[in-house]
């Protein structure tokens, strides 16, 4: 079998923490032997439809999102927040294809970068739903 084939799109928003996150995205995605291609996009609510471009490709195996929303003093925070995971679920049911959420929502950039391991389980959540989609179409065969 081929390695599985993930598309990666991540924001720059909050760029520290984006970067932990891509690094352990990246680790992990060469300790598990797969292929990804990368996306970098400004910040958390223009990730879905990136993912969705890559969706519509049909190149991938599974889809990965990675950003940081971190909490401030106005209700933006809930808006970037929920939209976000709104538009990547979106994605995930109207494509068929797996999306693992990496987006982090924290009260504080301490919080986000306590966080950053997220990325490689964002990976590994990715591999997993991109295996099973692939032994149900086997069993369905």
């Amino acid at each position: 079998m081929n390695a599985p084939r993930l598309g990666v799109v991540h924001a720059r928003f909050n760029e520290e923490i984006c970067n932990a996150l891509l690094a352990a995205a990246r680790a992990e995605i060469a300790r598990a032997g797969a292929q990804a291609e990368f996306v970098c996009v400004a910040g958390a609510l223009e990730i879905p439809l990136a993912l969705q471009w890559l969706a519509q490709s049909g190149r991938f195996d599974a889809l990965v999102a990675l950003g940081a929303v971190v909490r401030g003093e106005t209700y933006h925070f809930d808006i970037v927040a929920n939209e976000s995971a709104r538009g990547v679920m979106d994605v995930a049911l109207d494509s068929g294809v797996p999306v693992a959420n990496g987006i982090l929502t924290t009260d504080d950039e301490k919080q986000a970068l306590a966080r950053k391991d997220k990325g490689a389980e964002a990976v590994r959540v990715a591999l997993e739903m991109a295996r099973l989609k692939r032994e149900l179409a086997e069993t369905w065969r």
